[in-house]
């Protein structure tokens, strides 16, 4: 991208797209599961199509959006704290927020922005709420499409986390591109979260590390506060990944772990390095693990809410990096080898008690949309060209993507301090 070039997008139409007939009113319930992730999702996916123009595809989108909601009535609606003192949402109707923009230029110019996760390019393609103060004040679906001078456009999606999981999220826009397709839905969604209200009364049945505040003695938060954050993408092959589980499993008495594993206690491991914590420093793993198949009985089919779980193991940062990668591999496998049907129910129960979210302080959450297939979203016109995240809802978020064609590989995508990402960057070098 040339040095003095500036990416301008001109936003022009702001509409709300409400349900095309009637829906239901009221308050609707969010389960606690909902509660716990209280941030905007963001991304983004670019289409050139040869047999309509962007105006026939932007109406496209809007029509199919109007008749998707009524099966999705409560995204038409806008957030709100119930009597409980909880966020639910208040059943409005009012609609999801569209806006067309205009950018300035073709995307080849800002190519390189968009493969190097600039964030000064990329936000300028999600629509952010002026002036919005929280999560109550930002509708649960905004969505922009950008026309660019060379005839394609970027769909540009802000999606609450208090409304959708990545299952429910996929789930909602299949469901919006079979709309545009005029197909039926293949998955109805399952719109009772009432399944998952926590039990009376609660029973706290297990630890629940991922809820613990952890001090920064490591004062990470000043480097942080005074480097540039930086966010690449690492691609980890089905070669690299089985060395990875190769290394563990060596290490460890031929002890069987999986790809996520595997992963998961490099990536903890190699941040902690990165990020250069003191050997005492108190770190904390949390993962998100879906619970749609681990609740007894199992979620039904379609449920559009929450059904993971935030999931958390603390050690310190010299036991991670003065140890074999077993060692961390075989923490997080523990880990995952808690989440039951009784562990879920017990993390919902702990949040109804202590009205809490977990502390991210010397953290790191990992996040997986490896089995999603968002970047196959076709609305008549073909799957998108790229499609990917708009950074990250947090600094201590890593992020697994799908890549290839067979989905073996996976992206990991993350932002860290220049001077950390450096020595990240040689760490994944030695895989």
């Amino acid at each position: 991208m040339v040095a003095s070039f500036e990416f301008v997008v001109t936003r022009k139409n702001h509409e709300l797209i409400p349900p095309v007939s009637e829906t239901p009113n009221g308050h609707y319930y969010l389960s606690n599961l909902d509660q716990n992730i209280a941030i905007i999702v963001k991304t983004l996916y670019y289409y050139k199509s040869e047999s309509r123009t962007n105006q026939e595809s932007y109406n496209v989108i809007k029509k199919s959006l109007s008749e998707v909601l009524v099966h999705y009535y409560p995204v038409a609606g806008r957030l709100t704290i119930s009597p409980e003192g909880k966020i639910a949402v208040n059943c409005t109707g009012e609609g999801v927020v569209v806006v067309e923009a205009e950018a300035n230029c073709g995307i080849e110019t800002i190519e390189e922005a968009i493969s190097e996760n600039r964030m000064e390019t990329l936000e300028k393609l999600v629509y952010d709420v002026p002036g919005a103060r929280n999560i109550l004040e930002i509708p649960p679906v905004v969505v922009q499409v950008t026309n660019f001078k060379c005839g394609g456009f970027v769909l540009g999606l802000g999606m609450s986390h208090n409304m959708f999981d990545g299952v429910a999220a996929a789930e909602f826009l299949n469901s919006w591109c079979e709309m545009a397709k005029g197909l039926p839905l293949s998955v109805p969604p399952f719109l009772d979260r009432t399944i998952l209200r926590p039990r009376n009364p609660p029973k706290i049945e297990f630890p629940h590390n991922e809820f613990d505040e952890i001090e920064d003695i490591s004062d990470t938060g000043k480097l942080y506060a005074e480097e540039k954050i930086v966010y690449k993408s690492f691609l980890f092959e089905p070669e690299k990944l089985e060395k990875l589980k190769t290394m563990a499993i060596e290490e460890n008495n031929n002890s069987k772990v999986s790809t996520f594993q595997a992963l998961t206690g490099f990536l903890w491991k190699s941040r902690c390095e990165a990020l250069r914590y003191k050997p005492d420093q108190r770190v904390k793993l949390l993962f998100a693990a879906d619970g749609r198949s681990r609740f007894i009985p199992r979620l039904p089919q379609g449920y559009c809410g929450n059904g993971i779980v935030l999931t958390g193991l603390v050690t310190s940062s010299g036991d991670l990096v003065g140890n074999p990668l077993a060692h961390s591999v075989g923490l997080v496998k523990r880990l995952v080898e808690l989440v039951t049907d009784g562990f879920m129910r017990s993390a919902m129960d702990y949040i109804e008690v202590n009205r809490t979210r977990p502390s991210m302080n010397a953290t790191l959450l990992i996040t997986s949309w490896s089995k999603l297939t968002l970047h196959k979203l076709d609305f008549g016109w073909g799957e998108p060209i790229f499609s990917g995240p708009v950074g990250l809802p947090g600094r201590e978020v890593i992020l697994f993507l799908p890549s290839g064609n067979d989905m073996k590989s996976i992206n990991v995508f993350l932002g860290l301090p220049i001077s950390a990402m450096e020595v990240f960057e040689e760490l994944m070098k030695k895989i």
